[in-house]
């Protein structure tokens, strides 16, 4: 019988609005990370925990924090709108988002959550 690896990773690299990006998404026992560069590195790393909502367990509320780099609103707002999929789909596991983008537009968030999607490890 073969043991299932300890850790299943994909990546993607792409032409993201004319920027060429790189995607990584792992999967660990608890947390799935996923790494957005356009940069060559990590950027923002953003924690999103899902948490029930009293009388409404079939959505649970996701909370962002950032963990390391600038604390901005906008980070968090582009965070949940760009992995809140992974966390449903995974069974609401918490997710790891390193993010280092130049373009936080509607389509660049939209184009770069088709790429995660393509990575899917959950």
């Amino acid at each position: 019988m073969e043991d299932a690896p300890p850790l299943v990773s994909k990546q993607r690299s792409q032409l993201v609005c004319g920027v060429p990006t790189q995607v990584v998404c792992t999967a660990f026992s608890s947390h799935i990370l996923v790494v957005v560069t356009q940069f060559g590195k990590m950027g923002t790393l953003v924690s999103l925990e899902p948490s029930n909502v009293a009388g409404d367990i079939s959505k649970p509320v996701l909370t962002t924090k950032v963990l390391l780099g600038q604390d901005e609103p906008l980070i968090h707002v582009f965070a949940k709108n760009l992995v809140a999929f992974v966390s449903q789909e995974a069974g609401n596991r918490a997710v790891l988002l390193a993010v280092a983008v130049k373009d936080k537009s509607v389509e660049g968030l939209k184009a770069l959550k088709e790429v995660i999607r393509v990575c899917q490890v959950w």
